[in-house]
């Protein structure tokens, strides 16, 4: 596997960092291969996780607009 050195990393990362892997029960090289992971890897959503999400917010808009309500309100953006 590749190897990477990284410099000149500030002190508050650093100790951030250790705090992260110390409550992960990491080393500090795997928990900045973690946090790469996560900021690499696209974050897999199921769709019923979105269906779930999408009717949750659904639920939390009473009423409805018309599509007359829904243009004014678009163009009001615009102006």
């Amino acid at each position: 596997m590749p190897n990477i050195t990284v410099k000149n990393i500030p002190d508050s990362i650093y100790k951030k960092l250790k705090q992260q892997a110390a409550a992960q029960h990491r080393s500090m090289n795997s928990e900045i291969i973690a946090c790469l992971e996560r900021s690499v890897e696209p974050k897999r959503v199921s769709p019923d996780e979105i269906l779930h999400q999408a009717r949750s917010m659904r639920n939390k808009v009473k009423g409805s607009l018309s599509a007359t309500e829904i243009n004014s309100a678009i163009n009001e953006g615009r102006q």
